[in-house]
C-alpha cells in the first residue's frame, strides 16, 4: 500500500521546464525527474498538494494548473495512483524547504533539452516520462 502521489511538468513564465536531479538509492543512480510527492492528510485536494510540493522542492509558485490524468506505477503491486499536472507561469518566490532525507538540485531546461532527454531514454522514472509525454501532447509539441 502506498499513498496517493502527485507530480507536475512545471514550466516557468519564460518557458523553462523545472527538472530535479537527485540520487535514487534503489538503482544507485542520480537522475533527472519532474517535481512531485505524496498527498498529505492535511492537503485540501490534489492541486493543493502539487502546489505545496512544487513550492517546497523548487521554490516556485505557478499561475495555472491543468490536470492531465492519472497513472499507476504498477497495478499488480501498487494500490495507488499518481496524478499528473501541467503547471505553468512559474516564478521563484522562496528557497527550497526540503525534508531531511531530500537532496534535490533544481535545473531549468529548454523544451529541446527535454525532448532530447526523452528521445535518448534518459528519464528513467517511467511515470515522469509519461507525464512529460502527456504535457508535450497538451502543448501541441507531440502529435499522435
Amino acid at each position: 500500500e502506498f499513498p496517493t502521489w502527485v507530480t507536475a511538468v512545471a514550466i516557468t513564465r519564460d518557458g523553462k521546464f523545472i527538472m530535479e536531479k537527485q540520487y535514487r538509492h534503489a538503482l544507485g543512480l542520480t537522475m533527472m525527474e519532474i517535481p512531485g510527492g505524496c498527498v498529505d492528510d492535511t492537503d485540501t485536494g490534489l492541486e493543493f498538494a502539487i502546489s505545496r510540493e512544487l513550492k517546497e522542492e523548487t521554490g516556485y509558485e505557478f499561475d495555472k494548473f491543468e490536470y492531465m490524468g492519472k497513472t499507476s506505477a504498477n497495478p499488480s503491486t501498487h494500490n495507488n495512483w499518481m496524478h499528473m499536472y501541467l503547471a505553468t507561469g512559474g516564478v521563484k518566490t522562496v528557497h527550497q524547504e526540503l525534508d531531511d532525507n531530500e537532496d534535490i538540485e533544481v535545473h531549468l531546461l529548454t523544451i529541446d533539452e527535454i525532448k532530447r532527454l526523452l528521445k535518448d531514454n534518459l528519464i528513467y522514472q517511467s511515470m515522469h516520462a509519461t507525464a512529460l509525454f502527456y504535457a508535450l501532447q497538451k502543448m501541441g509539441e507531440l502529435k499522435f
